[in-house]
């Protein structure tokens, strides 16, 4: 979203509340909360679709409790700094701290938007609450989202100060994951301030200070292929890819996704002619309940010049964000 479009549409149309929603979403990227509060100046937040569906992170009370600080504020020395993976498989897990508080384990899953805390772990820090949103989980589930913030997160070397939260239910994911306990999760938005790789070789998550330095540097050691992304919502990084022989599709990059390659909606599975092997259905658990997940193999799957070839898909049920955003996902 280009700031000065959005802006004057606002000015074109002083009622549109999804301009002005817009306008606010800029803002938030840009972790310019109290500038984002004013822009909701007027919209009924309550009952936005926009705000409902694709921006549930526009907070108004939550974004002006931020007066007099600034969101994501990052301390420490050195352009980088390094998490170590505890284990990749299912998914990668790392050690962090809150509040000043004992390592804790955490997953990452650029699926997700905010740095996420189990409810009961909130409770434990006495995280400050600013109301619940409708979350929208894999299979299509739905689960309440609380929405507070955080004063310390240390990663590696360095401390972020004063970062907005969600909160709901996630220990009951820690046998799946293979730990002891999961006490949160590391989303796409907490990516924005930096240069992350999730270096999977290596077993490590790398956060580098988004400079012209730090571009530099990693193009020199990087030696992998790009993938033009868009930011769909708040945190859908969206690219173009190919599904067996079908024509381009979008799709989005979701660490999240356990045990498998790919996960496509269910109209997707049908038109490309893909055999679901209900014979080999599980249960599993996800962020808004127990699924039933049923496998299958793609042929070919492409994202962008990268082309896998015997890709383990998933179904899990409904594929919430098909159209959500005004495209076929």
């Amino acid at each position: 979203m280009h700031h000065s479009w959005i802006f004057w549409a606002v000015t074109l149309e002083p009622d549109d509340a999804d301009a002005k929603v817009m306008l606010a979403e800029t803002f938030y990227r840009r972790d310019d909360f109290q500038k984002a509060a004013a822009a909701l100046n007027g919209v009924d937040v309550s009952s936005n679709k926009l705000i409902r569906e694709q921006y549930p992170t526009l907070n108004v009370a939550r974004l002006e409790s931020f007066k007099g600080q600034t969101p994501y504020e990052l301390q420490g020395n050195g352009r980088i700094t390094r998490l170590k993976f505890l284990k990749t498989d299912p998914l990668p897990v790392v050690n962090v701290r809150v509040n000043g508080g004992d390592e804790v384990t955490f997953f990452i899953d650029t699926g997700g938007s905010e740095v996420t805390l189990d409810t009961e772990f909130a409770k434990e820090l006495g995280i400050p609450q600013f109301g619940a949103v409708q979350g929208t989980f894999s299979g299509g589930q739905h689960a309440e989202v609380q929405q507070g913030l955080i004063e310390a997160l240390n990663v590696g070397d360095w401390t972020i100060k004063n970062l907005p939260t969600a909160m709901f239910p996630l220990r009951q994911l820690s046998k799946d994951l293979g730990v002891k306990r999961i006490d949160g999760v590391i989303g796409t938005t907490l990516f924005y301030l930096f240069l992350a790789t999730m270096d999977y070789p290596r077993g490590e998550l790398v956060l580098r200070r988004k400079t012209a330095e730090s571009l530099e540097e990693f193009k020199a050691t990087s030696s992998g292929k790009s993938v033009p992304i868009w930011m769909a919502s708040d945190h859908f990084m969206v690219g173009w890819g190919w599904v067996e022989t079908l024509p381009p599709a979008l799709l989005f990059v979701d660490t999240g996704l356990a045990q498998a390659g790919v996960k496509l909606a269910e109209s997707v599975i049908k038109k490309a002619g893909i055999k679901l092997e209900e014979e080999k259905a599980s249960e599993g658990a996800g962020g808004g309940g127990t699924l039933k997940i049923v496998p299958y193999t793609l042929h070919q799957l492409s994202f962008g010049d990268i082309k896998e070839e015997n890709v383990l898909g998933l179904c899990d049920g409904p594929f919430p964000w098909e159209n959500m955003f005004g495209f076929h996902l």
